[in-house]
């Protein structure tokens, strides 16, 4: 079984790292984009954060560019444009891919743990999220559609 804690990131400065330092604590891990419909739900994240931080819980944000070619930037301008724009100030990491051949471990991981509708793994759109307890097991799999606020009594159950 993969440690979900040792499996090697990039952060946006091109260093590697992991989330060992995020062990312990309530995660809600999702892939973003700065150009999608559901690019808004980066408010919903932070206020999730902002809310809940100082009780053990973190937002992670994975860039993705895979959908609708709706994360162009670089890793720095995704950094600016989520601060500018939403006040960010949780996690971001460098951009990733999240399904096929060349999908990150962290997302191959989430996927299996958390299959979606009917079974299948594929991630269908951006801002899908993985909500995983402080033993780092997946708890559930949310849509994009499904807004950072709804999952409040789901994050609370966990803290």
């Amino acid at each position: 079984m993969t440690d979900l804690y040792s499996i090697p990131l990039t952060a946006p400065d091109g260093t590697e790292t992991t989330l060992d330092e995020h062990r312990g604590k309530v995660l809600l891990l999702v892939n973003t984009a700065s150009k999608c419909g559901f690019t808004p739900q980066y408010q919903g994240l932070e206020d999730l954060y902002r809310d809940y931080k100082e009780r053990g819980f973190t937002v992670l944000g994975f860039p993705c560019n895979q959908f609708g070619q709706q994360e162009p930037g670089s890793d720095s301008d995704i950094q600016e444009f989520c601060t500018l724009n939403y006040g960010v100030s949780f996690p971001v990491y460098a951009k990733l891919d999240v399904n096929g051949e060349e999908a990150h471990p962290l997302f191959r991981h989430l996927k299996s743990e958390a299959p979606g509708i009917l079974g299948t793994e594929a991630i269908k759109w951006n801002f899908t999220k993985f909500l995983v307890n402080r033993e780092g097991k997946v708890e559930k799999r949310y849509a994009p559609k499904d807004k950072p606020e709804a999952l409040a009594a789901d994050i609370e159950k966990l803290l």
